[in-house]
């Protein structure tokens, strides 16, 4: 996206100014399938009672990749879609290039400096204005457990990563997979945020991975994070190589394996196998993360069209998504907990309450911290060097960590360049 011309740039703008000004919106997303897709079109209905038209541009592909193409060659080609799930920091470099309109608004009437923590609204802004509208808050930082597997080796589920060690070891005598992983390159990034969560504390790892201090990427917790992450790889099993995060947490489920180190939406595989969160299943914050709460957003961003109502209709769009009544739906159809902190949490799961009083938490200590393996922390050119970094560190014990460092640096800067 930074190698785009200004030529470029003014011909995608002055087309979106062009477009139809009837009162749809467009919108391009990547929720293709079940509670996500049952959310959307609940979405739709709220738009279209209210006289508007949502016209769905829907694009699979794993974790938006393939939707985020599509934006790219409608948006360089002067056709943007009116809104688009984007996340991160990439609403501040769509942002930047001035393709993005504000919301300022909607935000103002709405009250979001009031009911968005400032770590999540920080992500929403591009020079001080509201471009994005949050749907949900997921958190990345939780370990889920087999609560029978745990009973028949005797052991309770590991607070800090000693005590992971131990039960590990208990769980691996006893003939279970201590530890499920799948190993894909996000997977196993996933499981190195988790640990340098506890390791480098809230402090460090902002240092490190939000505002790319090389010191702090190349620093004795980075090292230790390294070797804690190599060592938790004999707790994992030798199928683990290209398995999907569903079926890794079926393994889970099953009882074949004990604990899984995954987001919220893990939750919702256990659920649809129908086993009851506190009974069949445990949610507890990854061990030594118990203050901390590492944050995933799903956001709409809004391209400027000269057309009033396709305005209007953004605004709406907006607006309702922020509507408490969608919160509380939207979340308890996708597994994670609304993003605005005066939604009552009755009906929702014990996992989601426990999620919930934890973001409150850790916004009022200032323990939010943006996920590094998913699209929140550091930009896609930084994240795809990254997953292709730690996959390697993980899956050869005779990579070098003085080497894996410098390589980890370079992969976080590389968003510089």
């Amino acid at each position: 996206m930074k190698r785009f011309s200004p030529l470029i740039l003014a011909f995608g703008l002055a087309f979106s100014a062009q477009a139809s000004d009837g009162n749809d919106v467009e919108v391009l997303h990547w929720w293709t399938s079940g509670g996500e897709a049952r959310s959307v079109d609940t979405l739709k209905e709220m738009m279209k009672r209210e006289g508007h038209v949502w016209r769905d541009f829907a694009v699979a592909g794993r974790a938006g990749e393939s939707a985020i193409n599509t934006l790219r060659i409608r948006a360089l080609s002067g056709n943007p879609p009116d809104a688009a799930q984007i996340k991160g920091p990439e609403i501040q470099e769509w942002g930047k290039l001035g393709f993005l309109a504000s919301v300022d608004d909607v935000a103002k009437e709405q009250r979001w400096n009031e009911l968005v923590p400032r770590r999540v609204s920080d992500y929403l802004k591009v020079d001080g204005h509201y471009v994005a509208v949050p749907f949900n808050i997921h958190r990345v930082n939780w370990l889920w457990a087999n609560a029978d597997v745990l009973n028949k080796v005797g052991v309770q589920p590991p607070q800090t990563l000693d005590e992971f060690f131990s039960v590990a070891e208990k769980i691996k005598a006893a003939g279970y997979i201590p530890l499920a992983l799948g190993n894909e390159p996000w997977q196993e990034t996933t499981l190195f945020e988790l640990i340098a969560l506890a390791v480098m504390g809230t402090d460090e790892f902002h240092k490190a991975f939000i505002e790319q201090d090389s010191d702090a990427l190349t620093s004795n917790k980075m090292r230790e994070t390294l070797e804690v992450f190599r060592r938790m790889k004999q707790y994992t099993d030798i199928d683990s190589p290209g398995r999907n995060w569903s079926d890794t947490t079926s393994l889970v489920i099953d009882g074949k394996a004990a604990m899984q180190m995954m987001g919220d939406w893990a939750k919702g595989e256990f659920l649809a196998a129908g086993k009851q969160a506190g009974k069949d299943f445990l949610c507890i914050p990854a061990p030594g993360t118990a203050n901390q709460f590492s944050f995933n957003i799903d956001s709409f961003v809004f391209f400027k069209n000269g057309a009033t109502q396709t305005t209007e209709s953004q605004k709406m769009l907006a607006k309702l998504i922020l509507d408490p009544n969608f919160q509380r739906e939207f979340n308890l159809s996708k597994g994670s907990i609304p993003v605005r902190v005066d939604i009552d949490m009755a009906g929702f799961d014990a996992c989601a309450q426990d999620s919930m009083q934890a973001f409150l938490r850790a916004a009022a200590t200032d323990n939010l911290v943006a996920s590094l393996s998913h699209n929140m922390a550091i930009g896609r050119a930084s994240q795809i060097a990254l997953f292709d970094v730690i996959s390697r560190f993980f899956n050869d014990d005779n990579v070098d960590i003085d080497e894996t460092m410098r390589h980890i640096r370079a992969a976080v800067l590389a968003d510089r360049l």
